[in-house]
């Protein structure tokens, strides 16, 4: 038996259209729906909720500058509320692959927003009185000023709000563990061959600075991500936008998200170019090969547990082989670098997308942004389940450690000064022909006493570097 679901009937200058009853869209987004039939890829929620965030703004400074009555504004400014607070994300059906420069997704929340406000203003959906959703919701705009400002909105608040704390708390966690590993001295790994003396401290205080760095590479990008270029209108012209309009968009921007949104002072870069939004990607690429280091040295430090490295014991996250009983795997670890590999790549698209600006305007906004925003979403979210789960938990197996060093080779890379260099290399030769350690090939070739050797070839001493002459 076939159902049918209740419609109404839309017009707009191409005629009627006929949209579920309990959807709040218009006939644009209908038509956009009919037409672009590609993928199931949708915009995330923050990208719908910045659009709230945005037209709550328009509509501010609409009135403010007289361009909207304030009864209109109100209705507006209450329905664009609610879009930001999330309570319409179910109303923006539409994918990524869209129109170029994000038309479709700028009507629809037009569309959204007008029903809502006219539903507000005791008016059935589908009027367009009296609020219309181009006249009122997108008064002193285009979708080439909107869309971009959006894109920037919703980059900046996901940065600020989510990635740049995740890194954070990850910096805090590696330094808390090497605070707890001071003192434990391992071997070094240069080529992956066995190098010098280390401190596992030294390890993880590396990782926090890359952490570190992390948090920088964003404060230092996030002042150009902080520049709209809304109050371009068409073309970066400014056709039928008031003059202080966009000076006072970004004042109530500022406001309301705590972020110093600033206009941008060339609305056709902003509009015609995403260089910023490139830079940012580019960052998150950064970030994401800063990222994949820590987890793949982590899981090779804890490669084992009885015939790898096994330096660090990796918390157990309950989770096993289907066919090796009681197998652990660096699972989290596993999770962070795919997530890193996602990012690489997505800053591939976002590199050709950035590009992709012809004359006055970029045509391939919404993917860029798509990808953008996936990037930083599945960083922060990994970031925060390997601070957690794994970093949080991981201990150090001390015996492993010891005895690693104990047979460490490159240690009497200290005796240089002392012996020199060939010397030296007589001493390893040796030990590795022989299967013995250094020390005892040391002494057998009668280069040193054995209290010599011990004073100079002091692993924990040697792991803090300096010289110890004969």
């Amino acid at each position: 038996m076939t159902t049918t679901h209740p419609t109404r009937i839309e017009r707009d200058a191409f005629g009627a259209v006929e949209i579920p009853a309990d959807r709040y869209w218009g006939a644009q987004t209908q038509r956009a729906l009919g037409l672009f039939e590609i993928g199931d890829e949708r915009f995330p929620a923050v990208l719908v909720h910045a659009f709230g965030l945005h037209k709550w703004a328009a509509a501010r400074v609409n009135a403010k500058l007289g361009v909207l009555d304030a009864r209109l504004a109100d209705a507006i400014e209450t329905a664009a509320t609610e879009v930001r607070d999330g309570e319409f994300d179910g109303h923006f059906p539409l994918t990524v692959w869209q129109t170029g420069s994000g038309t479709q997704t700028n009507m629809n929340a037009n569309e959204v927003i007008a029903n809502r406000a006219n539903e507000l203003l005791g008016q059935p959906l589908g009027t367009k009185s009296p609020v219309h959703p181009n006249d009122h919701v997108n008064a002193s705009q285009s979708s080439n000023d909107s869309f971009p400002t959006v894109m920037h909105m919703a980059a900046a608040l996901e940065l600020t709000g989510r990635l740049r704390p995740a890194l954070d708390e990850l910096r805090v966690t590696l330094q808390a563990r090497a605070r707890a590993f001071a003192g434990i001295v391992k071997v070094a790994r240069t080529h992956l061959m066995d190098a010098v003396p280390m401190t596992m401290e030294q390890t993880f205080d590396a990782f926090a600075h890359q952490a570190a760095n992390a948090v920088a590479r964003i404060d230092s990008v996030l002042p150009r991500v902080l520049v709209v270029p809304q109050g371009g209108s068409a073309a970066g012209t400014g056709l039928n936008v008031p003059p202080g309009f966009a000076e006072a968009f970004c004042d109530e921007l500022a406001g309301a998200s705590g972020l110093a949104f600033a206009p941008n002072p060339s609305k056709f870069e902003g509009m015609g170019a995403h260089d910023a939004l490139v830079e940012a990607s580019g960052v998150l690429n950064a970030i994401a090969v800063a990222l994949l280091k820590i987890a793949n040295d982590v899981r090779w430090l804890g490669s084992g547990p009885r015939c790898g490295l096994g330096e660090l014991r990796l918390p157990d996250d309950g989770l096993t082989s289907s066919i090796m009983p009681g197998k652990r795997n660096p699972t989290i670890a596993e999770v962070l670098a795919q997530a890193c590999f996602q990012v690489a790549g997505n800053h591939q698209t976002v590199t050709m997308a950035g590009a992709s600006g012809n004359f006055e305007l970029n045509v391939a906004k919404p993917v860029l942004i798509y990808n953008l925003l996936q990037s930083i979403r599945v960083l922060a979210d990994a970031v925060v389940v390997f601070s957690r789960r794994l970093v949080a938990g991981l201990d150090v197996d001390r015996e492993r450690v010891a005895a690693n060093v104990e047979n460490a080779l490159l240690v009497v890379t200290a005796l240089n000064p002392v012996l020199g260099y060939d010397n030296v290399a007589r001493i390893i030769a040796k030990a590795v022909d022989e299967r013995i350690g250094p020390r005892a090939a040391a002494l057998a070739l009668g280069l040193l006493d054995a209290h010599a050797y011990d004073r100079i070839v002091d692993p924990a001493r040697l792991a803090v570097g300096g010289r110890v002459d004969g």
